[in-house]
């Protein structure tokens, strides 16, 4: 009576005591679990060469050898069942033996060179001198043949490449009864005529790629009813008729790759090929694809359609193919699919969608795709992309995405790619530890820098108060950037181990389009200012006597000017969505270095504009205007009096100008030449691009407040005299004396002719124009030593 209770408590117990399985088994995003065990693994570390689980089920179905590497294993050994009493052994027959894989079936087959010694067991009868033969195969390739060889009849390997070949005659093969492999790749035939192939009845193999036919008469391979593979590639075809095919019952692989054609035939295409499994038509032009075209190809296995320029497909396209296992439709010109167009195709195992301008898909696309094993979709932005789409698809074990951050999405396949940016990482906003680290580095000297500059710049004695009002200006810009690095570093703290529940939001989020809009309004606004400085140090020291004396007036409108011109340049593309798309929101970091991945074309001008307009013309502006001070001071040192000094003066004045214009080529020649390989349509790898954000771009931000105040002579005047002041303190608290300090001169930095007071420059003493223009640029001189 007390047993049903009693085994019901068991089984109660047995189900939270016994160990679940790995398919019951519910992992965190970016998690898989291993086999038959309750523990999840991140995805970073599938197939890594290390047993991380223990059970060695993280290293299993590393290779994607879905659709067509599968469909070739078991024509293999099918192939070998049929054709050997012993499918696992290598037949070592004279006529088979280690001379040709099977693998280079698809591809030019090698060939030995003629001065190669081969073993003389030959038993064809007559072969033409430049050729070799090696039991039953005969080898003419590279021989300059202009027509077919006549050789023995009991050949069961012909090899014709790479020679002069322009046209088969009719009946030129009849004889050779026995021959099952035919190459005729890399010559120049233009047509074919009907009886090319007459009695070829053993042929399986037929190789006609590389040549320039333009079109196949119908029933041109009438007697090829043993042929399995056709391989006509890279060839001129513009049309082909389901009648070109007749007779070739056999048929398993028909591969059309690389021709011009531009459309399918209406009739079923495989009409006359029963046992067709691979069909492949890359590299054509074709349109679109007819609800006809497949109706008879009910054995097709594979199908590649890859890099043609079809736009449209109807429901029905793919009805008749229910033994599908690979779809290949990458790199056309798809932009939406039918509701049910994958209906059909519960068999298929690998399917490619990439690079197709789709923009939306729907949320049920691949529900009745039970068995698919691969997906690829890389080069696709999928706005509305959600885990309901990849749900369905319990079998997936490699999935292709554009952009890593999708992976949260498909948080139960195994294997998802890429699995960074370059920039970010499944884990971490900021994939490198290096650049973790020093994002926080660069941000404090970054920003303590130029705030110290910005707090200590009043205490400089300077007569002229404009220049110290652009220099802190500029410091302002310039720690705009520092505050830039430290948000990226909270946000990458903030998400820190679980970036990829977070990475779509954040890119899209509006904390991420300002904080791209702050490095943009700091980058702008610090070059503009830096060419304004420079123009007025160029105007001051070239062209000394013009009446281009600053007024304040004309500096405050100018400085006022260039920040609306920085705030207008950063905030412009949050204004329109729908234009510049998501133009901050492209990487982890936000900052649009090349928006050509933003897919619109407005977003891609206007970045262009920028950074390789504004700022290529300001840095060329500022490398013309120092060469152009060096060369006025130093024309003027030739004819001084005290010529050692001079020189001396010089030197220090040659390096500091070099220094100001290197930091400036090592900040933007890098970005200027990444926006150049950008339009060129390179591939540029996000980790360059996280490189250049946290140590290029910031070069000018931190070394600025050093190359225009703290090694300036009127900050080394104050600090000595902060310096003796406080030694003089010292020295009234110990002695109860007292003695005060002042400066031997009054400092003088960027104006002197105007500024200086009359009794220190006494133009009396000169009347000549040059004498005066030669002192005004001596003082100058000091000035900037």
């Amino acid at each position: 009576m007390t047993s049903g209770p009693v085994f019901f408590c068991i089984l109660i117990l047995g189900k939270y005591l016994v160990p679940a399985s790995g398919q019951d088994v519910k992992c965190s995003l970016g998690y898989f679990p291993c086999g038959n065990t309750t523990k999840c693994l991140p995805q970073l570390l599938h197939c890594n060469g290390v047993d991380d689980c223990g059970n060695q089920a993280d290293e299993d179905n590393c290779g994607d050898n879905n659709g067509w590497p599968l469909q070739f294993d078991k024509y293999i050994a099918g192939y070998h069942r049929m054709t050997s009493p012993y499918p696992f052994e290598t037949q070592t027959s004279e006529c088979s033996s280690h001379f040709f894989l099977f693998i280079t079936l698809l591809f030019p087959i090698p060939h030995y060179p003629h001065s190669l010694q081969l073993p003389p067991y030959s038993v064809v009868g007559s072969v033409p001198m430049q050729c070799l033969c090696r039991g039953l195969e005969v080898d003419c390739d590279e021989t300059n043949l202009r027509a077919v060889p006549s050789v023995s009849s009991n050949v069961t390997i012909m090899s014709l490449q790479w020679n002069l070949i322009r046209k088969l005659p009719p009946d030129g093969f009849k004889k050779y009864h026995n021959l099952q492999k035919l190459c005729l790749q890399n010559n120049r035939i233009r047509s074919i005529p009907i009886y090319a192939f007459r009695g070829l009845h053993s042929l399986t193999k037929l190789y006609l790629s590389h040549n320039r036919i333009t079109f196949l008469k119908p029933g041109v391979f009438e007697d090829l009813h043993r042929l399995e593979w056709l391989i006509i590639e890279d060839n001129h075809l513009s049309r082909i008729s389901p009648l070109t095919f007749y007779g070739l019952n056999s048929l398993i692989l028909l591969a059309l790759m690389n021709n011009v054609l531009t459309h399918l035939p209406d009739k079923p295409l495989c009409q006359h090929m029963p046992r067709l499994h691979w069909l492949d038509f890359e590299g054509n032009h074709i349109h679109n694809l007819r609800n006809f075209t497949f109706i008879s190809c009910s054995n097709l296995t594979v199908l590649v359609m890859r890099k043609n320029k079809i736009n449209h497909l109807n429901e029905n396209t793919f009805a008749p193919l229910q033994k599908l296992d690979e779809l290949d439709l990458g790199s056309n010109k798809i932009e939406n699919f039918p509701p049910q167009v994958f209906k059909d195709l519960k068999e298929l195992s690998q399917l490619n969608l990439s690079y197709n301008p789709i923009q939306k898909i729907q949320a049920d696309q691949f529900d009745y795709l039970v068995k698919l094993r691969s997906l690829s979709l890389e080069g696709i932005e999928i706005s509305n992309i959600q885990q309901r789409m990849f749900r369905p698809l319990t079998n997936l074990s490699h999935i292709y995405f554009k952009k890593f951050q999708y992976c949260a999405y498909a948080p139960h396949v195994r294997s998802c790619k890429p699995n960074t940016d370059g920039i970010s990482s499944l884990e971490n906003l900021l994939a490198n530890i290096i650049q973790r680290v020093f994002v926080w580095v660069v941000s404090a000297v970054t920003c303590f820098g130029n705030i110290f500059v910005i707090c200590m710049r009043p205490y400089i004695r300077s007569e002229n108060k404009l220049h110290a009002m652009s220099i802190i200006s500029l410091c302002c810009a310039d720690c705009l950037m520092g505050i830039y690095l430290f948000l990226i570093g909270a946000f990458d703290l903030k998400f820190r181990g679980e970036y990829n529940k977070h990475a779509q939001l954040w890119m899209e989020s509006i904390h991420c389009q300002l904080v791209g809009s702050l490095a943009i309004l700091s980058t702008e606004v610090s070059v503009l200012l830096l060419t304004f400085l420079t123009l007025e140090k160029y105007i001051c020291i070239v062209y000394p006597f013009r009446c281009l004396r600053p007024r304040k007036c004309r500096t405050i409108t100018v400085l006022v000017l260039i920040w609306i011109a920085g705030f207008m340049v950063a905030f412009i593309p949050l204004t329109n969505k729908e234009f510049f798309r998501n133009y901050y929101g492209n990487n982890g970091v936000c900052f649009p270095l090349h928006s050509e991945d933003t897919g619109s074309t407005g977003a891609q001008i206007y970045s262009v504009t920028i950074f390789l307009g504004v700022n290529l013309v300001a840095f060329i502006i500022i490398v013309f205007s120092y060469g152009s001070m060096f060369y006025s001071v130093h024309q003027s040192t030739i004819t001084a009096t005290e010529i050692r000094n001079q020189v001396k003066k010089e030197m220090i004045l040659a390096k500091r100008f070099f220094f100001i214009v290197f930091t400036d080529a090592l900040c933007w020649i890098p970005i200027f030449v990444l926006k150049f390989l950008s339009l060129l349509q390179v591939e540029i790898p996000g980790t360059i691009t996280s490189w250049v954000v946290i140590f290029i771009l910031p070069i000018n931000s931190a070394l600025n407040p050093i190359l225009y105040t703290l090694t300036t002579r009127p900050f080394k005047e104050m600090i000595h005299q902060f310096w003796y002041n406080y030694r003089q303190r010292r020295s009234i608290d110990s002695k109860g004396s007292q003695k005060t300090y002042a400066p031997s001169f009054i400092w003088v930095e960027m104006w002197p002719l105007q500024e200086m007071p009359p009794e220190l420059i006494k133009p009396a003493l000169f009347t000549d124009p040059c004498e005066l223009s030669l002192i005004s640029q001596s003082t100058r001189l000091n000035s900037y030593s």
